[in-house]
């Protein structure tokens, strides 16, 4: 069953707080992973990676650098369970 989008942003929250110790209620759709969350490349490759498992959806290495914000993350794994 796919999950919505509030679902999903909620289970990336718990990646993202797990992997970089950022509080949860701090990943907000809007939100830059570089810019506003301080995400580097290698800390984005395990969320990635972490995601893929939790979500069970594949995120080729060439789409993860059009995931530049939550929001995008969230709406690419909505899409990719569908």
């Amino acid at each position: 069953m796919a999950l919505n989008e509030n679902e999903v942003l909620a289970g990336l929250a718990e990646i993202v707080a797990e992997e970089t110790g950022i509080e949860a209620d701090q990943v907000q759709m809007d939100k830059s992973f570089t810019d506003a969350l301080d995400i580097d490349s290698l800390s984005m490759m395990t969320i990635v990676t972490l995601a893929e498992e939790k979500f069970d959806v594949r995120i080729p290495d060439e789409d993860v650098k059009d995931l530049l914000t939550v929001g995008d993350a969230v709406k690419y794994i909505t899409k990719a369970q569908a």
